[in-house]
């Protein structure tokens, strides 16, 4: 279980490596990987889009915290929002990230990566992130509204 600080800590590097400002390096240490991206992306009634996908990830025991990142791009506009928590046991478990806005995205094609990321931490704060597997393809953005 993360302590508030802990998690106060990869919430925002979360926030901010979405944003691309970190570089991500070649080293990593999560082993047997894998993510996939579902080829539907919904935007519900209130307005808040959804992606899903499948991953399974087992880590070393030097390993950071590992997240997902999963990113839709439409006419130029750019969406990228992080899952819930990621348990890396072997098994293959479901992912689903939720933005509350649509962010200009609206009923169509569009193109998606899934990102299964691992943070290696320095104390509390995040020092690399490294992308270990990456699902991208065109999905049908689906509009309930």
């Amino acid at each position: 279980m993360f302590t508030p600080a802990r998690r106060m800590a990869l919430t925002a590097f979360s926030a901010l490596a979405a944003t691309s400002l970190f570089a991500t390096p070649a080293l990593a240490t999560v082993f047997q990987q894998g993510i996939s991206l579902h080829p539907e992306a919904q935007i519900s009634r209130d307005g808040s889009v959804r992606l899903s996908g499948t991953y399974h990830c087992e880590l070393s025991p030097k390993s950071g915290a590992v997240q997902i990142k999963a990113t839709v791009v439409q006419d130029g506009s750019r969406l990228s929002i992080g899952a819930g928590e990621v348990f890396c046991d072997g098994r293959e478990h479901a992912w689903e990230a939720v933005s509350p806005l649509a962010a200009g995205l609206h009923k169509g094609r569009a193109q998606a990566v899934a990102e299964l990321q691992e943070i290696h931490m320095a104390g509390l704060m995040p020092r690399a992130v490294d992308t270990v597997a990456q699902d991208s393809h065109d999905v049908e953005v689906v509009d309930h509204r």
